[in-house]
């Protein structure tokens, strides 16, 4: 294992700026927006605009999810950058462009609640049309995460974690390649998800507690 010379506190908020990313994430996909968005057209705009109180949190929550998404860009560029300067930088530059993609597709959904009463057929494709910049934004996700793997790996950061990292960036690429090329397949992978949802979870946790990359 490579020594540390990293600060350990500014690894521990790298640590809390992934748990703020994995907390607020799951809760707006998974607990606030998901049931409001399953069943027909119609269906999901009665939902939405029976539950606005609902998708506005989980907008919040996607909101504190992105800033704390690039504020970690920077903390990792500062962290990994002794470790290859170049490969820090690329790392950082497709994180960014990532938060780039999911602040565009959280303006679509924004506009939903103003189209319900009108055309709340449209508000409903704004819906998928946030999920789709959701879906390019994770490719670009994969990639930083195949370029953080390499960092970890040469860094002190466990290599089973590091592995578990780059894992994480096929199953996103994949995923994300399969919603947008071939939608009716998505149930076949979403089973992958817990992959990257082990390996980033175990990530948080090292720098949290143990502070070393």
């Amino acid at each position: 294992m490579a020594p540390s010379h990293a600060d350990p506190r500014l690894a521990r908020v790298a640590g809390a700026l992934y748990l703020a990313i994995i907390l607020c994430g799951l809760t707006a996909e998974l607990v606030l927006r998901g049931p409001l968005l399953r069943g027909t057209p119609d269906e999901v705009a009665r939902m939405l605009a029976g539950n606005l109180w609902q998708l506005r949190l989980s907008l919040l929550a996607d909101t504190v999810m992105l800033l704390a998404d690039v504020a970690l860009a920077l903390v990792f560029f500062t962290l990994m950058r002794p470790v290859s300067p170049a490969l820090a930088l690329a790392a950082m530059v497709f994180r960014l462009g990532q938060a780039i993609l999911i602040g565009a597709s959280l303006m679509a959904l924004a506009s939903a609640p103003a189209l319900l009463a009108d055309a709340p057929r449209i508000a409903v494709h704004m819906t998928a049309l946030h999920a789709i910049g959701y879906d390019v934004g994770l490719i670009l996700f994969a990639v930083n995460c195949g370029l953080m793997a390499v960092l970890f790996w040469r860094s002190a950061v466990p290599k089973l974690i590091a592995a578990g990292i780059a894992a994480s960036a096929l199953v996103y690429a994949a995923g994300s390649l399969v919603r947008l090329l071939a939608p009716a397949a998505s149930a076949l992978i979403e089973p992958a998800y817990l992959v990257p949802m082990v390996a980033e979870s175990a990530l948080c946790l090292w720098l949290l507690i143990r502070a070393r990359v």
